[in-house]
């Protein structure tokens, strides 16, 4: 098991889902987003270079939460997914993502998708020149 970052509570707004309605008007989406990453060099260098800068991983979230609209959660989930492991050394990403107030008949604070995706290319999994190995 690698160690984690977690980023938790991403809040955006958005103009997914099926109905003409929600895709007109946007709804509030909020996202926990967890990725597993090696953590050890980081850990004894200290510097940001060794590591994931969240601020981008929040920047890329924000990016496709907010500019491209998907008719399913799903679709949106499994987008960042890919995304944050094309552009980032990450093992494994976990996103829960949750539509708040969704356009249901009846009392419902939100509906909340889940997706894990493994790295596939583990060239991008590379350590940094002069890191320990696993």
């Amino acid at each position: 098991m690698k160690d984690v970052i977690r980023l938790v509570g991403l809040s955006f707004y958005g103009y997914h889902g099926v109905s003409a309605a929600e895709k007109e008007t946007g709804r509030a989406f909020e996202i926990d987003c967890e990725l597993q990453v090696d953590l050890a060099q980081a850990g004894h260098s200290d510097q940001l270079a060794d590591t994931i800068d969240y601020t981008r991983v929040y920047a890329l979230i924000k990016d496709v939460v907010e500019g491209k609209a998907y008719s399913l959660l799903e679709g949106l989930a499994n987008e960042l997914a890919g995304l944050l492991l094309d552009k980032f050394p990450i093992y494994r990403v976990t996103l829960q993502v949750r539509k708040l107030h969704p356009p249901i008949a009846g009392q419902i604070k939100h509906i909340e998708v889940e997706v894990t995706r493994d790295q596939g290319d583990t060239s991008k999994l590379t350590a940094p020149e002069g890191a320990p190995e696993d």
